[in-house]
């Protein structure tokens, strides 16, 4: 298996109208100064990012809905050569707030590709078996392999969100896991991986409308945990962990993206949008054939 090059960049896209506009809802970079308290003052703070907004959009619902299924279809063949020419492996992050949208965005978005080569994996709490290990031991054994392409609803994300927010690890292991994340995150790049790293940002008064639609729907009652309205009263201590590690862990090997949910529709077609552009800009090609086949005839 072929490495990727040091050299090469997968993320700068050749549409160049793209990029920039996909710059703009990347993170910052990281904190570098101090607020006045002497806390750390994050790079990155989520205000800043309308989760209403609709950057990608390119009409209205509906031609923006004939859109993503449009960028799905073509997702698909787009697989089929990621699969076959073997020099890459995808990953792709979907992370985010309950009722962001992570499930809707693996089947909008990566629903139409082939079930040859293409997986998805959706993370809990560890197992006794996985908290024996390293947190990130149970996360390695699910990346991609060569020609795969592999979408995690959450990841190894959680393990600097739900202990931070509970203050289950101290501030310096939070700096710590943060670096181990951008090492394994860099591994994972120097050995061809494509990560792809999608943050779901939704409202707090569109997740209460969505968690209430659970309710009332008794089709979508085995949607709804009480838990989750456990965690929605830690929306803010949630939010500046989120704050946290997209500062710290925004890398030019593993960029952030976050991504304004409040619409499913346009969600989807960001996410979209942008990960075909990215297959694209691979210039992925079938292996070449043998030769000897082209005067072979099936008696």
């Amino acid at each position: 298996m072929a490495q990727q090059s040091s050299s090469s960049n997968p993320f700068d896209i050749d549409d160049k109208a793209t990029r920039e506009l996909w710059k703009q809802w990347q993170p910052g970079g990281q904190p570098d100064t101090k607020a006045k308290d002497g806390k750390d003052q994050p790079a990155v703070k989520l205000t800043d990012f309308d989760p209403a907004a609709k950057p990608f959009s390119k009409g209205d619902k509906s031609e923006n809905k004939a859109l993503v299924e449009e960028i799905a279809e073509a997702l698909d063949p787009l697989q089929q050569v990621f699969y076959a020419d073997r020099r890459y492996k995808l990953l792709v992050i979907l992370q985010g707030m309950d009722t962001s949208g992570k499930d809707g965005t693996a089947r909008g978005v990566f629903g139409e590709m082939s079930p040859l080569g293409v997986r998805s994996v959706s993370w809990k709490a560890p197992t006794e078996l996985e908290k024996a290990h390293d947190y990130l031991w149970r996360i390695h054994q699910q990346v991609p392999g060569a020609g795969e392409i592999v979408i995690f609803n959450r990841s190894q994300y959680e393990d600097v969100l739900v202990p931070v927010v509970n203050q289950w690890i101290t501030p310096e292991q939070q700096q710590q896991r943060y670096e181990h994340i951008n090492q394994f995150e860099k591994m994972l790049a120097d050995t061809g991986t494509v990560l792809l790293k999608f943050m779901l940002h939704i409202s707090k008064d569109e997740q209460r409308q969505r968690l209430q639609e659970r309710l009332d729907d008794p089709a979508k009652h085995w949607k709804f945990e009480m838990g989750d309205i456990e965690v929605r009263k830690q929306w803010d201590p949630y939010q500046t962990a989120y704050e946290q590690l997209l500062s710290a862990t925004h890398t030019p090997w593993a960029p952030w993206t976050i991504v304004p949910a409040d619409s499913k529709t346009h969600r989807n077609l960001m996410i979209a949008t942008v990960t075909r552009a990215v297959l694209e800009n691979l210039k992925l090609k079938f292996p070449d054939g043998d030769p000897q086949l082209t005067k072979f005839k099936v008696e």
